[in-house]
């Protein structure tokens, strides 16, 4: 069902089967075949997330094609869209609107990522034009000129890319070094190069050097595109966007490959784009927008560190990259490849439920690779040390960090930025908080007037604090963070360098020179030669995060940071300050798939994510309960009955917020079995929609699996 170009909202008249005469506008002659185009207007608003009919005017008949971008009138402003289609008649029931321009004769919006944007918003109950936000980049107009000069000589897009392909791929054999030791390794090579489309879950050993895990996914990226096929491969940020290019370079052509990442600018991204669009290029890397590259024949969707955060879209409908490439290789029909150090919860769900093989390495291979890992919170260590289970950097650690620096750089991780990130009262432990707005307090310096606390949400100083618990009037580090950690290293060893990695001043790498490096978790640059020893730091506070996926995250960082330790053979150690038995264990044996079944098997049992799928939704509090009880109702209709949770405030301590106030937001879960995903996603949306075109209720924010929320 369509709407027309008028604007009406829902008060549309339809009529199917319209002829294409009638919907001619008066005094403008319309394109000659196929007059009506159908056009999704660009617009977050839930009930406009259908096509609305328009008609061609005879002068854009030879640009107006599949696919372009358009600019129409809707509701008597300038709307901006992308056509999908060409029709002979409407059903909107009465003369249509024509088209305002044709911003583009390039067809940006190709089918398959027009159905991919469709089931992506399908799955989080969004907006398509939301996603398509995400998958097209922003237009240049000089980059559109050049193609279309260059397409209007009659070159053939076969010649530019077997210009750009004239080096053949080398074999799997010849790539695959990187992939010796894994089990299925090389069958997983040999079926993408046969043409095959495997599904595989890769838990990567080494994190540096040749054999780290860039050439791994090199080696799969060689072997699809020996049988012609296209990739996507997309990781977290620049820093692994740089290593991956690099290892691409040495076993493929340079034009084979192509980068799409906001950090490289819009001219440069959008350049990658239409490359790929015409298929000059095969593989396209990047982060999450990358995901939707419009490859040609695309045979391997891959993903790295699936874990990290920051494949999670910040914006509607908010999307996680690893679902958007999953929905994708079903799509295509193509092969899947879901690699990390680690191993996540939704990983282990598709690997037990045989979607996805397991390529882990054999245990030879494995304890060839990787360092020792000793713990000092055992009972050897505390019998050594009896203080090492209170102490920030206990013996061994400290003597691994002096043993280390003989042989080369040693990494010190930790959990916080800044210097003192959060502060408690030296009597009685309770947190400092600020006496005008209740926010923690912080010291950001260790000498002069920084030194003095102040708040972290409103900048207030504290210099007189007094504990509202106890009365007392000192304060002491609840925590320390990375650049307090660097001075007081700097102190115990004198004479070494140390190089600190975090916030706004994050390291790719570092030399093999013997330095201290002191790193944020995630910031841990990389030693081209490895490090000779890792301090995994503050272990209990990233555990004891308010959060279900606390143990799970903290995992996955340590195993990303000891991946970048020398093997144990080569004297590489790697010293862990935390008690928690199954976590530190996950490590010790270096066994992420074992940790990620645990945990998979304990969410299970408590019906939790990923073993059931969440939906939130935030907003006022008379808001949220409008769209929960409508929610409630078509589950009803549906005989459908989900366990739900809350509302309750967003932050505790805060009243629910209402209309016109400024007070704290509430919100409600859903938990929905997977059976039941499609209906109950279907029954969200619809209603979200139904609300925003009544204007009965404020608009809410509804998320789908988001990993904040527990």
């Amino acid at each position: 069902m369509t709407g027309s170009g008028t604007g009406d909202g829902l008060q549309l008249s339809l009529l199917q089967g319209f002829p294409a005469s009638a919907v001619a506008s008066s005094g403008i002659a319309l394109a000659p075949v196929h007059p009506v185009a159908r056009v999704l207007v660009e617009s977050g608003v839930p009930h406009l997330d259908r096509p609305f009919d328009y008609s061609v005017p005879a002068a854009m008949d030879t640009s107006a094609l599949p696919g372009v971008r358009v600019k129409v009138t809707f509701n008597g402003q300038e709307l901006a869209g992308y056509l999908l289609e060409r029709r002979d008649t409407s059903d909107a029931g009465h003369a249509l609107v024509p088209l305002r321009k044709v911003v583009s004769a390039i067809p940006v919006l190709t089918p398959s990522v027009r159905k991919l944007a469709e089931s992506v918003a399908a799955r989080y109950a969004g907006v398509v034009s939301d996603v398509l936000r995400v998958a097209v980049p922003p237009r240049v107009a000089r980059l559109d000129k050049e193609y279309l000069e260059r397409h209007a000589k009659g070159i053939p897009v076969q010649e530019s890319v077997s210009a750009s392909n004239s080096q053949k791929p080398a074999a799997p054999d010849e790539t695959g070094s990187a992939w010796a030791g894994y089990r299925s390794g090389g069958s997983f090579l040999l079926h993408l190069a046969g043409g095959g489309s495997p599904r595989a879950a890769v838990s990567s050993l080494r994190g540096y050097g040749p054999q780290g895990w860039p050439a791994l996914l090199a080696g799969a990226v060689a072997a699809v595109r020996a049988s012609g096929r296209g990739a996507v491969v997309v990781v977290p940020d620049y820093r692994d966007l740089d290593r991956l290019e690099e290892a691409l370079a040495a076993v493929l052509p340079k034009d084979d490959v192509v980068r799409l990442a906001a950090d490289d600018g819009p001219s440069a991204r959008y350049g990658n784009f239409l490359r790929l669009l015409e298929g000059s290029a095969r593989v396209a890397i990047g982060t999450r927008s990358a995901a939707y590259a419009p490859v040609i024949r695309p045979g391997l969707f891959a993903c790295w560190d699936d874990g990290d955060d920051l494949h999670i879209e910040q914006r509607a409908p908010y999307a996680h990259t690893r679902d958007v490439l999953l929905l994708r290789a079903e799509q295509e029909e193509a092969a899947c490849l879901l690699a990390g150090h680690s191993r996540s919860t939704e990983v282990q769900r598709l690997v037990e439920q045989g979607w996805a093989i397991a390529v882990e390495p054999d245990r030879p291979a494995a304890r060839a690779v990787t360092p020792r890992v000793v713990n000092t919170a055992d009972s050897f260590e505390q019998e050594r040390d009896p203080l090492a289970r209170i102490a920030r950097l206990p013996g061994a650690a400290w003597k691994a960090a002096q043993d280390g620096l003989l042989r080369g750089p040693v990494l010190v991780q930790v959990a916080r930025a800044g210097y003192a990130p959060s502060l408690v009262c030296d009597s009685c432990r309770e947190p400092a908080r600020c006496n005008d707005c209740q926010g923690p307090l912080a010291i950001a310096g260790g000498t002069g007037a920084s030194a003095i606390p102040q708040c972290r949400w409103c900048s207030t100083p504290a210099p007189t604090w007094t504990c509202t618990h106890c009365g007392r009037l000192r304060l002491r580090r609840g925590a320390t963070g990375v650049i307090r950690t660097a001075e007081e290293l700097g102190k115990a060893f004198p004479g070494r360098p140390v190089i600190t990695s975090s916030g706004d001043h994050i390291k790719a790498a570092v030399g093999d020179a013997k330095t201290l490096v002191v790193a944020t978790v995630g910031a841990e640059p990389v030693a081209s030669g490895g490090y000779a020893a890792a301090l995994l730091l503050d272990g209990d506070s990233l555990l004891r995060r308010e959060n279900l996926r606390a143990g799970e995250d903290t995992v996955r960082r340590w195993f990303n940071a000891a991946a970048l330790v020398r093997p144990a053979k080569e004297g590489g150690l790697v010293v862990i300050t935390a008690s928690d038995t199954s976590a530190v264990g996950a490590l010790l044996r270096w066994d992420p798939s074992g940790y990620a079944e645990r945990e998979l098997a304990l969410r299970r049992e408590l019906h939790l994510p990923p073993a059931v799928r969440i939906a939130s939704v935030t907003g006022t509090s008379s808001d949220v309960a409008y769209y929960a009880d409508a929610v409630q109702r078509q589950l009803k209709a549906a005989g459908l009955e989900l366990r739900s949770a809350g509302p309750a405030p967003v932050v505790l301590g805060r009243p629910a917020r209402q209309p016109g106030s400024g007070d704290a937001d509430v919100r409600t879960l859903l938990f929905i079995p997977y059976a039941e995903a499609a209906e109950v996603t279907r029954i969200l949306r619809a209603v979200r929609s139904a609300s925003a075109a009544k204007r009965s209720a404020g608009p809410v924010q509804l998320r789908l699996d988001g990993t904040d929320v527990l």
